[in-house]
């Protein structure tokens, strides 16, 4: 049966780290056809990823490169371009929470620290790709924000979040004569390792499933989602 993203090419970040949700929403996207490359900073974690994800079918060139340095950026876009000829779909995925304190007792570094990793990372790699979707006859980007309202030592994450939100709707603007959609899913608590292990909690039910989120990534990618642009769509599990 052929997937509903069959022949598209898309590149994807936060996948390296291991059970998040970036190898879930790779793996759906290989499910419908995709043909993927994958971005992160750890060239042994990234070539674990891809392993993984070839071990279950999927078409993949894992390529490392910091998300923060325009330098690398560029070039691991070239070096996708060279391969493949165009980028269909991107997905901003690389991000998180790693500086939790006030403000008051946030240094400069910690706040450009979450900057670079949750806003930087997005703008460099959309405006690298931008171009080429353009140049293809569109594609679609999906960014990710945060659901909930703000939270208290998270100043800079929360701020950092704020933006992709205005980093969405912007370039939905400037993308809707290219036919390049923009949205951003807005997750609510995810069941990832990392979470249940900090939080231990005593149901689950409630908090959102990665394959969940990548089954709205996949939604979004996709044709069926041809009207949807310049929105930040929601994803809370039972969370609401």
């Amino acid at each position: 049966m052929t997937g509903i993203l069959e022949g598209k090419v898309a590149l994807v970040t936060g996948v390296s780290a291991d059970g998040q949700v970036g190898q879930a929403v790779a793996k759906a996207l290989a499910e419908q056809g995709t043909t993927l490359i994958i971005v992160a900073r750890n060239e042994k974690n990234v070539e674990a990823r891809a392993g993984e994800l070839r071990a279950g079918g999927a078409r993949i060139l894992p390529l490392t490169a910091d998300l923060t340095n325009e330098g690398q950026v560029r070039e691991a876009v070239e070096r996708a371009i060279k391969e493949y000829s165009r980028i269909d779909i991107l997905i901003n995925l690389a991000g998180g929470l790693t500086r939790y304190k006030s403000a008051v007792e946030l240094s400069l570094e910690d706040w450009m620290h979450e900057m670079r990793n949750n806003l930087l990372s997005a703008f460099l790699v959309s405006r690298e790709v931008f171009p080429r979707m353009r140049d293809s006859g569109g594609g679609a980007i999906i960014n990710f924000a945060r659901a909930g309202s703000p939270q208290a030592n998270m100043v800079a994450y929360n701020c950092a979040k704020a933006g992709i939100e205005a980093l969405t709707r912007t370039l939905a603007l400037e993308g809707r004569d290219a036919a390049i959609r923009v949205n951003a899913i807005a997750p609510g608590l995810v069941d990832t390792k990392s979470n249940v292990e900090a939080m231990k909690p005593k149901d689950l039910k409630k908090w959102t499933k990665r394959q969940d989120i990548a089954a709205a990534v996949v939604f979004l990618a996709s044709d069926a989602a041809s009207g949807i642009t310049g929105q930040v769509v929601p994803v809370t599990g039972w969370g609401i």
